[in-house]
C-alpha cells in the first residue's frame, strides 16, 4: 500500500457533566485526508483545502502527530499528508483532533495497522497539544474509537467505549464563531470550591451508569 484515504469524524467533548473526560463521534461531518509514503523519512503537508492550515509540518496538527509516530517508530518511509478540511476550525466540534487522528491512523494502515487504537492516541496527542495547548483526549478518543467514549485517567491514559442508548440522537447547531481551544482554557479558574467538585464528581458518575443502564 502506497497511499490511504481516511475519513476523520468530527466530535463533542466536555459532553454533559465530563469535562475533559466524555466525547462522542459524529456521523456524517468529518475531514477526509490523504496519506502518501515518500522514500525520505519526514513529513511533508500536501494539498490543503476547506481552511487555511500551515504548510510547515512543524506547526500543522496533522504533521506534529505523523512526525510524532514516524520518530517512535522508524517505518522506513516517511509521508505526505493531504487535507480536506470539512471541519471547521475553532468550531467545537474537534477539528484539530480529526486531522491528527487521520494522520495517524493513516500512517498505521501503511504500516500494516501494527498499533491498536489505545496506541495510536498517544501519538495524536501530541498534535492536539499543539492546538489546545495541552494533551486532552476527549475529542481523541472518540475520534479513534467511534461513538462515545470516557477517559477516566491519564497516567495511565485509560479510554473506556461506552454504550449509547439506541434512542438519543443529537443535533448539532453552529453559529459559526470561532473559539480556539487555547484561548478559551486559558480563562478557566485554577480552583473550583469543593462543593461544586463532589457534585460534578456525582453527576459524571450518574451520567455513565445511565448509559450503561439505558435509562433516559
Amino acid at each position: 500500500m502506497k497511499e490511504v484515504r481516511v475519513f476523520a469524524p468530527a466530535s463533542v467533548s466536555n459532553i454533559n457533566c465530563g469535562f475533559d473526560a466524555l466525547g462522542f463521534a459524529l456521523e456524517g461531518l468529518g475531514d477526509e485526508m490523504i496519506i502518501r509514503k515518500i522514500p525520505e523519512p519526514e513529513v511533508r503537508m500536501g494539498q490543503m483545502s476547506g481552511a487555511d492550515l500551515p504548510m510547515d509540518p512543524k506547526l500543522n496538527v496533522a504533521g506534529v502527530a505523523a512526525q510524532e509516530m514516524l520518530d517512535a517508530l522508524s517505518p522506513g518511509f516517511g509521508v505526505v499528508i493531504d487535507i480536506d478540511k470539512r471541519i471547521r476550525p475553532g468550531s467545537g466540534l474537534g477539528s484539530s483532533a480529526a486531522s491528527a487522528c487521520g494522520a495517524v491512523f493513516g500512517i498505521n494502515q501503511l504500516m500494516g495497522n501494527p498499533l491498536d487504537n489505545h496506541q495510536l492516541v498517544h501519538f495524536a496527542l501530541k498534535g492536539e497539544a499543539l492546538a489546545s495547548g495541552g494533551e486532552h483526549a476527549d475529542n481523541v478518543a472518540p475520534c479513534l474509537f467511534g461513538g462515545a467514549t470516557l477517559i477516566s485517567g491519564y497516567k495511565p491514559l485509560t479510554i473506556t467505549p461506552l454504550p449509547v442508548p439506541g434512542t438519543i440522537y443529537t443535533a448539532v447547531w453552529h453559529p459559526y464563531l470561532e473559539i480556539k481551544t487555547k484561548e478559551a482554557r486559558e480563562i478557566l479558574p485554577d480552583a473550583v470550591p469543593l462543593k461544586d467538585a463532589i457534585m460534578q464528581t456525582a453527576n459524571m458518575g450518574g451520567f455513565v451508569a445511565s448509559m450503561y443502564e439505558k435509562d433516559m
